[in-house]
């Protein structure tokens, strides 16, 4: 079953669009395949599986493991979302650029996030199913995150006001993260700091 991978503009962050079969019982896709994937440039070995559910309105984001830099395969299996990946990796050309990309059930589409970069979505339908494979373990000692609307980074969000958690809102800016608390930009990856 073929899939297209279309490169965004930053290294790695890679727009997965799988071949959809749709007849009038319902639908068959792949949502990963490992020797297709790798062959398209996702190259991670996923050792979890996460899935969240949330309400129109909700920013989640803008989130990252510092020591065991997390890449992402994210997919919206109910509804719509505005993914978005930022590249905070020290040294890197596209420091401080971000991607974004809707992701719905209807379009099928997947955002692959490589380790090192700040990870965040906006759902734009009423109720948000997202399933997403991550290459680490979650580590809560080791999460990090930036705020959702700095200037910065300015990010395009479709939203001016959205619903967020307390931790989210606090958030620092960019300017504001202590260097050794970023990854480091070692070429197309990123290096793990102990």
């Amino acid at each position: 079953m073929p899939v297209k991978f279309e490169q965004t503009e930053l290294e790695g962050v890679t727009l997965c669009v799988p071949e959809v079969y749709r007849d009038a019982r319902g639908f068959f896709m792949e949502t990963y395949h490992a020797a297709r994937y790798m062959d398209g440039g996702v190259r991670a070995v996923f050792v979890q599986d996460n899935c969240s559910c949330s309400c129109k309105g909700v920013l989640r984001g803008l989130h990252y493991q510092l020591h065991k830099p997390q890449a992402k395969l994210v997919s919206c299996i109910r509804g719509e979302i505005y993914d978005v990946a930022v590249d905070i990796r020290r040294g890197s050309p596209t420091f401080g650029r971000w991607a974004g990309a809707v992701l719905s059930e209807v379009n099928s589409h997947q955002l692959f996030i490589p380790g090192g970069f700040a990870h965040g979505f906006y759902v734009l339908s009423e109720v948000a199913e997202i399933s997403y494979k991550c290459s680490e373990f979650y580590d809560p000692r080791d999460e990090r995150g930036l705020r959702w609307n700095d200037p910065a980074l300015g990010i395009a969000w479709p939203v001016s006001e959205p619903v967020l958690s307390g931790k989210d809102a606090a958030q620092p800016f960019l300017k504001d993260q202590p260097e050794e608390q970023l990854p480091v930009y070692q070429g197309s990856g990123v290096k793990r700091e102990m």
